[in-house]
């Protein structure tokens, strides 16, 4: 057994125990109360397990080495450790309560399903920080996916509250339990900048890298295809936030969107390969 899979197993036990204690902390009180300093601390603990968890199942040995669930895990983590700094500045402790069950299903994932493949000339320096920039945008915009979700979800609470006793003694407390909208349309809109930027940068490079190796500014295949419709979408986004003031239902249709575009292009089609058809 590699130290990676080690390492995300105990990673996952680590997310599921904060998970665990903010569920509790919920169930008694009602509501989730400000994280602490410890409470930070543990997550940043997490983190760097998750970290090193990582950095053994990719970088371990002289290769490359990238599958479907450790794209998926490094995109977890990236978002986790934005939610982090975040928390330093926001009042957002009660996003933890979907992002540490989330970041547990993820790592146990990675440590059930080790799958990968050898990236190819991963000794070429622009290649290597090609994927470093793509994985950093795929994270950055996972996180965002994943706030958009939460917001529809609040929407839907504000406008039509939940009548059953037993749906909102659950369901209600954990979307009580959530930052204000606003605060979380801010938060969604910096992290779409940031993940837009990151993902123009991992298209500027993959070009640098393609002409090296290939000869070509870029490859025509699904992953260039729906990676750029993903580029082009989260854009447009950009684009008519400023220029029309775009929010709300509009903005989270157009996240999720884009998102979906950039998860075909990396991680669906890892799956089927590695799972459903068992190739590397």
């Amino acid at each position: 057994m590699s130290s990676g899979i080690v390492f995300h197993a105990v990673a996952a036990l680590a997310y599921a125990i904060l998970g665990g204690s903010m569920w509790r902390r919920l169930a008694q009180h009602g509501s989730v109360e400000q994280t602490g300093r410890i409470a930070r601390v543990c997550l940043l603990g997490a983190l760097v397990l998750h970290g090193i968890a990582l950095w053994q199942s990719m970088l371990g040995t002289q290769h490359l080495f990238i599958g479907w669930a450790l794209a998926m895990s490094a995109a977890i983590w990236l978002g986790l450790l934005v939610f982090w700094l975040e928390s330093l500045l926001v009042r957002i402790d009660g996003l933890q309560l979907l992002l540490l069950p989330a970041a547990t299903l993820v790592t146990l994932l990675a440590a059930v399903f080790p799958q990968g493949q050898v990236v190819p000339h991963a000794a070429n320096g622009w290649l290597r920080l090609h994927l470093l920039i793509a994985l950093a945008a795929y994270g950055l915009i996972t996180i965002a996916a994943l706030q958009a979700m939460l917001m529809a979800l609040l929407d839907r609470h504000l406008h039509r509250p939940l009548e059953s006793p037993a749906e909102r003694s659950i369901i209600g407390r954990v979307l009580d339990a959530q930052p204000p909208l606003l605060i979380q349309e801010q938060l969604l809109f910096r992290v779409i900048w940031v993940g837009f930027s990151v993902l123009t940068l991992a298209v500027a490079t993959g070009s640098v890298a393609s002409t090296l190796l290939t000869g070509r500014l870029l490859p025509f295949d699904h992953k260039t295809v729906f990676t750029l419709l993903s580029w082009l979408t989260f854009g447009v986004l950009l684009a008519g936030r400023h220029i029309r003031g775009w929010r709300g239902r509009v903005a989270l249709r157009w996240t999720l969107t884009g998102f979906a575009f950039l998860i075909l292009a990396y991680t669906g089609s890892r799956f089927v390969l590695e799972v459903i058809l068992h190739r590397g």
